[in-house]
């Protein structure tokens, strides 16, 4: 059963001359304007050229909006451009041939600062201030050379005791010291005694008039040269006829000794560590003392030259 309007149904052949496309499926022509007002159906043209105008008009419109957004795309590029080649954050992929050369690269023409040229002047050294008598100006007293009531080394506290100076080096000394330090002309001799429980120590320093006498000295000690030592103000007498482990040692103008010992009267031994280690805490300790020494009279020369 078939539906709409009857009557016989055309057939459209393609490939049949003279057949007649369905209305369908014919080609719509596109409609052109024409005068109403005239019976003979001709165009007009003046509605025409109106059309042609407004198209042209749109091209050119077209024309100027696409060149402005292709500037616009062009500056951006560029604008681009500019801040990946300022950036500092931004490496360079290329290989270092691709890099601008020195000649291309802009030079600055800014003045630079100049300096006249200067030379610091060479340090002072301390140990020049404590080894002769005519730069060797500053005060010196046991108490100053050895100051306080006590002295720590390491973990170690030693008590200080009594003190002593004198003008004739070879009364504060026995043995072959004497005789040292007459001949290399010792013109002062400071003494200093220090105990850690029945452990003393006494260190004296022997003072020249330069460097040279003080090595001589040294030099010149043997092993029955030995410092007297000292004892009172609560400090039992000690190293008066026991044996005693002595040493020596110089530094600019002044050689230093001690004799340390057991205040009992026991003798030392190779076993006697403590009184081993409380001699040489003393030594060090004369030693450094007398650097400081230097060390503050070459710092007080520097801030006044």
């Amino acid at each position: 059963m078939s539906f709409g309007q009857g009557g016989p149904q055309s057939q459209w052949d393609p490939w049949t001359p003279q057949s007649q496309q369905p209305q369908s499926q014919q080609p719509q022509q596109p409609q052109q304007p024409w005068n109403s007002g005239n019976s003979d159906n001709t165009p007009d043209w003046a509605a025409l050229a109106e059309a042609s105008e407004a198209r042209a008009k749109r091209r050119r419109l077209l024309f100027i909006g696409g060149g402005a957004l292709a500037t616009v795309a062009i500056a951006s590029a560029v604008a681009v451009a500019v801040v990946s080649a300022n950036g500092s954050d931004q490496a360079s992929d290329g290989p270092s041939s691709q890099l601008p050369t020195t000649a291309d690269i802009p030079s600055s023409t800014a003045t630079e600062p100049s300096f006249a040229p200067t030379s610091a002047p060479p340090p002072l050294d301390p140990k020049d201030f404590v080894s002769s008598v005519k730069k060797d100006k500053a005060p010196l007293s046991p108490d100053l050379l050895f100051p306080g009531t006590q002295l720590t080394m390491g973990e170690t506290v030693y008590k200080k005791g009594p003190t002593a100076d004198t003008r004739t080096c070879g009364s504060a000394a026995q043995g072959t010291l004497p005789k040292v330090l007459d001949t290399n002309k010792c013109t002062r001799l400071l003494r200093v005694t220090y105990t850690k429980g029945d452990t003393a120590v006494t260190v004296g320093v022997a003072v020249f008039d330069t460097e040279a006498q003080a090595a001589k000295a040294k030099k010149d000690a043997d092993k029955k040269s030995i410092v007297r030592s000292l004892s009172g103000g609560g400090v039992k007498s000690f190293c008066t006829g026991a044996v005693c482990r002595s040493t020596t040692n110089s530094y600019g103008r002044y050689a230093y000794f001690t004799v340390a010992g057991f205040t009992g009267g026991k003798d030392v031994t190779e076993k006697s560590t403590g009184v081993f280690r409380a001699g040489d805490d003393l030594a060090e300790f004369a030693f450094r003392q007398i650097r400081r020494r230097g060390e503050a009279q070459a710092s007080a020369a520097a801030e006044t030259s």
